[in-house]
């Protein structure tokens, strides 16, 4: 991973791969058969370990999907836009960050998505349900 897009930390909203699940509260709070929907990125290094991960969750993972195209056409659509508010909102030394941010056209995540390098994949899952009902 080039070291200007390297994080040293997520934020909260997204997954921590370090960890077993990105909220623990999630399966806590889950009503029994509701789901969690949940969609986020890694590059190409780190999707084997975040997959490893997810498969250990305490949720059960009933659909997942890469979404690259879809993600790709959104920023398409959206880029002209997204430069116009980085230019107009953000002070000029923030701009890069903005439009990486953004993910607005000839950025670094853009070029990193559109070549495969990085992967944006969705994901649905489904809290067990425990049949706690006694046997007569």
């Amino acid at each position: 991973m080039p070291p200007q897009l390297a994080r040293k930390s997520p934020p909260i909203n997204h997954f921590n791969s370090r960890r077993n699940f990105c909220h623990p509260q999630v399966a806590r709070v889950l009503r029994p058969g509701g789901h969690f929907l949940y969609a986020d990125f890694r590059f190409g290094d780190r999707v084997a370990l975040w997959e490893q991960a997810l498969v250990a969750a305490p949720l059960q993972m009933l659909r997942n999907r890469n979404i690259n195209a879809e993600v790709l056409r959104g920023m398409n659509q959206n880029s002209s836009r997204s430069l116009d508010l980085v230019e107009r909102r953000l002070p000029r030394f923030l701009h890069s960050l903005g439009r990486d941010f953004a993910g607005t056209k000839g950025s670094r995540i853009y070029k990193a998505l559109h070549s495969g390098e990085l992967s944006y994949r969705s994901y649905c899952f489904e809290k067990p349900v425990i049949n706690t009902a006694v046997p007569r």
